[in-house]
């Protein structure tokens, strides 16, 4: 005989705070949305059309005219991101105090980090400074701690958070793979002595990482959505304990 599915919790206040969570969930996948509109509405806008995707980062659109629609883009993605963790916290996905969410929270603060610290102009500045300096540390953490952290979350037992779960290991597994030709070509720079940003095309390399960055986000928030359906009576999930 088939078994029953776990019986969803009685706790009115559990109960609350795992609704919570899946709206938390939708609110923080609809920042993330706009943020991704806004850096997609860069690329055809002008004087940012401009920019060259191919060989040029994203951060190079903070150096033009249209400055402020990069950094209200990283403001919504990193409020987002906030959200999905407050989301993931409330379903009992998450601990509030957790590796995971730690790791997830310094995406949120280096995506600050990148508005607060402006990207060096090859064009104008001579050498890096300090901000330069911070805006790649930034930008560097920062994609290594959103898919980390992602991989670390401990998740429920229910079909739907595993199902959520599975997607979500999935989608950070691909965006730690990004990074394969940034360490080829950092690599062979120790050999050969060429620079690494001149090894492959930088800027649709960059695009491809944060395009796998956006589907670890998604799927993030996807789970503090199946999470939050504990609160239900139809619910198959079960918080962290």
């Amino acid at each position: 005989m088939a078994a029953s599915p776990p019986a969803a919790s009685t706790d009115p206040r559990k109960v609350a705070s795992m609704r919570g969570g899946a709206a938390f969930g939708w609110a923080a996948l609809a920042l993330v949305a706009l943020g991704v509109l806004l850096i997609l509405l860069l690329h055809v806008l002008p004087p940012s059309n401009q920019v060259n995707p191919v060989t040029r980062t994203i951060s190079e659109y903070a150096l033009g005219a249209n400055r402020w629609i990069f950094d209200l883009a990283l403001f919504a993605l990193a409020v987002g991101t906030v959200g999905v963790l407050a989301g993931l916290v409330r379903a009992g996905v998450a601990r509030a105090f957790g590796a995971a969410s730690l790791l997830i929270l310094t995406w949120a603060v280096c995506l600050v980090l990148l508005v607060v610290f402006q990207k060096y102009n090859y064009a104008t500045d001579n050498g890096v400074g300090l901000g330069g300096r911070i805006h790649r540390m930034a930008t560097l953490v920062g994609f290594l701690s959103l898919p980390v952290g992602a991989l670390l979350v401990p998740g429920g037992d229910g079909m739907r958070t595993r199902r959520a779960r599975r997607w979500t290991r999935t989608a950070s597994v691909v965006a730690l793979l990004s990074f394969g030709p940034l360490c080829w070509a950092v690599a062979q720079g120790l050999l050969t002595g060429v620079a690494w940003w001149r090894v492959f095309p930088l800027g649709a390399v960059e695009r491809l990482m944060a395009l796998t960055e956006m589907a670890v986000l998604a799927a993030l928030g996807r789970w503090a959505i199946a999470g939050g359906r504990l609160g239900r009576a139809d619910s198959d999930a079960q918080p962290v304990r």
